[in-house]
Order: structure tokens, then sequence, then C-alpha cells
């Protein structure tokens, strides 16, 4: 099963700029995610994003939301319709007028798999935290006390065990952190606090 896009531009320049309300993002959500390892995974990247926008990269409360819609609308078609994984979700981005940075961001997050490659830095970033955060949470879910006490080292070891949590690709967290220009350690470091507060 291909999920190559076969196609490198999304949505229309003229929508620069528009974005779902939180309630139309959420419903969308909802609608389409009903799997709640999924739904956790997706609120975790979009945490994820929000943060790094606001932390590394100064944006204002509506870039912010930008970068935590592509993260909280990633995989939303991967639950109910994981043959058409990515095209689905683009398709309905662009119906909807969405801006089209968000639009690549989703489509950028897996070049191997989608075969658009990560241009911004929402791109970059959305790519560089989609595997590693999956890999993070399966290892707090083996610890007696989850997030609490986990360490950079303790996720490096796992990394490091290509039988933990062996459909996390460690060569697209390779990839992902040579793009994005930032290391595995401070990657790693920046993820375990901010998920850790995710919860459904």
């Amino acid at each position: 099963m291909s999920l190559l896009l076969n196609r490198n531009s999304f949505g229309n320049a003229a929508d620069a700029g528009n974005v779902l309300s939180r309630d139309e993002a959420e419903e969308l959500f909802n609608t389409w995610v009903l799997n709640p390892r999924l739904q956790l995974h997706m609120k975790q990247v979009a945490a994820l994003m929000k943060s790094w926008a606001a932390e590394k990269e100064n944006l204002n409360e509506a870039d912010q939301w930008r970068w935590e819609m592509a993260g909280l609308l990633h995989d939303a078609d991967w639950d109910q319709w994981p043959e058409r994984h990515c095209k689905k979700i683009i398709e309905e981005l662009e119906n909807r007028n969405v801006d089209p940075e968000i639009i690549h961001a989703i489509a950028s997050h897996g070049p191997l798999h989608f075969g658009v490659e990560p241009e911004t830095k929402m791109d970059k970033m959305l790519f560089a935290f989609d595997e590693l955060s999956g890999l993070i949470h399966a290892y707090s879910l083996m610890r007696p006390n989850g997030y609490e006490g986990m360490d950079l080292k303790g996720v490096k070891k796992r990394l490091k065990e290509k039988s933990f949590a062996a459909n996390v690709s460690r060569e697209d967290i390779d990839d992902a952190c040579e793009r994005a220009n930032i290391t595995l350690d401070d990657l790693i470091i920046f993820i375990i606090p901010k998920q850790a507060t995710v919860t459904l």
C-alpha cells in the first residue's frame, strides 16, 4: 500500500492565514479519531507544537494555534482510513480553505511515506516531534511512575533497544533532528515535561 501523495503543492495561496476555529478543529478531531491511544498521541504532538512555537519561535497566539492545529490533525485520517492516510485529511483541509502552510506541514510529517520534504520550521518540528513523542510515551507506560522522574538517559537507552517500540523509526528521528538543526538530547529534554501534562 503506497501512501505517496505524488504532489508537492497543497491548498491555495489565497488561503494563507486561514485556520479552523478551535471548535471546528476539535469537532473534526472527535468525529474522525475514535481510538483513545491515537487521540492522546495527537494531543501530545499538538501540545509540543504549541509550546515550541511559543517558547522557541516567540510566535503570537494566532501563530501558536496554527502550529498546534497542524499537530492536532496530523494523523486525523489514520484511525478510520489508514489506506488514505494523509490524503483524506489534506483534501478535507483544502476543501475548508485552510492555510497551505498548515496543510504542507501535515503532508510532510513522514517524508519517506508521503514523498513530501519538510521545508518550513513548522514542517520540520512536526516531523521531529511525531515519532519521538510516541516512543517517549511508550516508555512512560512501562515505568511505575510514568513520566515522573523520567530522564534523558532512560529515553536514550530505550531508543537503542530496537525491539522497544519497534514501530518507531529511529532513522526518521535522526533525520528529523538533522533537518530541524536540533540535537536529539535537546529534543528529548524539551518533550518530556511538556508531554507529561497532556491527558485525554
